[in-house]
C-alpha cells in the first residue's frame, strides 16, 4: 500500500496539536514493512517533509520536525487537491490518511471543485478528524455559541464528504484509546 499521511499543523488549534501527532504516530507504527509512506503537513500550503519511503524511522523524523506551527491558516481544500494529483499516476493499493480538523481559512481551491476532483480520483481518503477535543473543550467553557457550532458540523461534514466520495472513510475519535481501532480499519 502507498500512503500519503498528511497532517493539519497549524497554530489554530495548537493547544490539541499532541492529539494530532500522537494520531500520526500512530498511524506510522501500524504500517507493515512492504507500505509506503510520505509525510505532507500543511497550514497555508502542503509542505513535503518525507517523500514516499518504506523507511519507518524517516517518517519518525518528518513527524519530529513538527514542533512549533507557524501560521493560524489551514487550507484544507488546497492540500487535499494537491495530493490527489500527486497521487493520480501511482499504481496499486493507494490513500490518503488525512489527519485535519477539517477547517479551511482560505484555500484558492472552493470546496466544490475540491468535491468533484476528489469523486472523480481513484484515491481514498480515510480522513480522522481531531476537532473533538477542541469542541468538547469550548462546550466545557461556555464558547460553544452558534457560529462556533456550525463551523464545527460544516468542518466534519466536509471530511466526511471528502471520505465518502472517495470510497474511503471519515473517524472522529474523542480518545486516544480509539485511535488503535482507527488504524487497522484503515489498514484492512
Amino acid at each position: 500500500m502507498t500512503v500519503a499521511l498528511v497532517i493539519e499543523f497549524s497554530d489554530l488549534f495548537w493547544q490539541f496539536l499532541y492529539q494530532t501527532m500522537e494520531a500520526a504516530y500512530g498511524f506510522v507504527n501500524s504500517l507493515r514493512p512492504e507500505d509506503w509512506v510520505a509525510v505532507i503537513a500543511y497550514d497555508m500550503r502542503p509542505e513535503i517533509l518525507q517523500d514516499f519511503t518504506r523507511n519507518k524511522a524517516a517518517a519518525y523524523d518528518a513527524l519530529n520536525m513538527m514542533r512549533i506551527p507557524s501560521f493560524s491558516e489551514t487550507n484544507l481544500f488546497d492540500v487535499v487537491a494537491d495530493t490527489l494529483k500527486r497521487m493520480q499516476d501511482i499504481v496499486g493499493k493507494k490513500a490518503i490518511v488525512l489527519i485535519s480538523s477539517g477547517m479551511d481559512t482560505f484555500s484558492k481551491m472552493r470546496y466544490d471543485h475540491t468535491l468533484k476532483l476528489v469523486q472523480a480520483s481513484d484515491t481514498p481518503i480515510y480522513a480522522i478528524g481531531t476537532g473533538q477535543a477542541l469542541r468538547e473543550w469550548y462546550d466545557a467553557r461556555g464558547y460553544m455559541g452558534g457560529s462556533t457550532q456550525i463551523g464545527f458540523l460544516q468542518a466534519d461534514n466536509q471530511l466526511r464528504s471528502f471520505a465518502r466520495l472517495s470510497g474511503g472513510r471519515a473517524y472522529f475519535p474523542r480518545f486516544e484509546g480509539q485511535f488503535p481501532e482507527i488504524y487497522s480499519d484503515i489498514a484492512a
